[in-house]
């Protein structure tokens, strides 16, 4: 099959896989800046919660939007099966959780199922989609689409499996703009990308900090706000991301790179190991309201 770029993506959907935290923002994103959006997920809880969280957030972020899209908001449905969610789709986004046996056989059955000119996208943080094309026949359409935490931040960082044809790459830097998305192309193969690179030496040393008994999550927090101008510190940022999820991606790092210190990763699984997994449960290095 000779590639080619979707056609007609304003009358066509975008498809979120996963509606867990990341999904459901990207779903909103998306949403805000006119495209009808389906999300799928297993859970009847989270798919409720989506749909809450999109209601409430979209129409916040299209305010914010510059300029603020012709077309009107979109609309969001919710799936429980994939196969009912994908049909005419120009874009469908894998965010489930950082498991290669979970995301390899869905992106054979996204592959297979969705329209030919439809673009599949994972938004792992930690594995390159190289590692997710196992059972896909059309590897030029498949890419990393790593969204770091909308709409708090919109940069997202797009990255070739080694077979994606460049027209996606370009037309995605360029489309995702309309959705007031900051695209950034990695030149080559980068664990991590290109941001989560250098983020993931900031947090393994602070959980190495807290690990070792230099200082407190809430110490590190305040001096990295203070020194950095920044509007949260990195246990403020993960709990925000979820410790399961951080978890994951520390267990990678480690997989691929087994000399760095097992520090960092034990502090967050003893976390996880306790029930805290940051804000979505009540408490992870700080404690929330429910």
């Amino acid at each position: 099959m000779t590639f080619r770029v979707p056609a007609d993506i304003q009358n066509r959907p975008v498809v979120v896989v996963g509606g867990g935290t990341l999904g459901r923002r990207i779903a909103a994103v998306f949403a805000s800046g006119g495209s009808a959006v389906r999300l799928v997920d297993l859970s009847e809880q989270q798919r409720q919660d989506a749909t809450e969280y999109v209601a409430q957030t979209a129409p916040e972020l299209r305010e914010k939007l510059n300029p603020v899209p012709s077309r009107a908001a979109g609309q969001l449905e919710t799936f429980a099966s994939i196969e009912d969610a994908v049909s005419s789709a120009w874009l469908v986004i894998e965010a489930i959780p950082e498991r290669l046996d979970l995301k390899r056989p869905l992106f054979g059955t996204m592959d297979r199922i969705a329209d030919p000119d439809a673009l599949l996208a994972t938004n792992s943080s930690s594995y390159a989609s190289r590692e997710v094309i196992t059972e896909v026949q059309h590897a030029d359409r498949v890419l990393n689409m790593h969204f770091a935490m909308p709409p708090a931040s919109m940069a997202v960082e797009l990255m070739s499996d080694g077979q994606t044809a460049p027209e996606a790459l370009e037309f995605l830097e360029r489309e995702l703009r309309a959705f007031g998305l900051l695209p950034f192309i990695a030149n080559k193969e980068s664990t991590g990308f290109i941001f989560n690179r250098i983020w993931a030496a900031i947090k393994r040393e602070s959980l190495a900090v807290v690990g070792e008994g230099v200082s407190t999550p809430q110490d590190v927090d305040g001096i990295m706000r203070a020194n950095m101008g920044l509007a949260a510190g990195p246990f403020q940022l993960m709990d925000q991301v979820g410790l399961d999820i951080v978890l994951d991606i520390e267990e990678h790092y480690l997989a691929e790179s087994p000399w760095i210190p097992t520090t960092a990763r034990d502090l967050v699984k003893s976390y996880v190991d306790a029930g805290k997994l940051g804000s979505k449960s009540g408490e992870g290095f700080y404690k929330y309201e429910a």
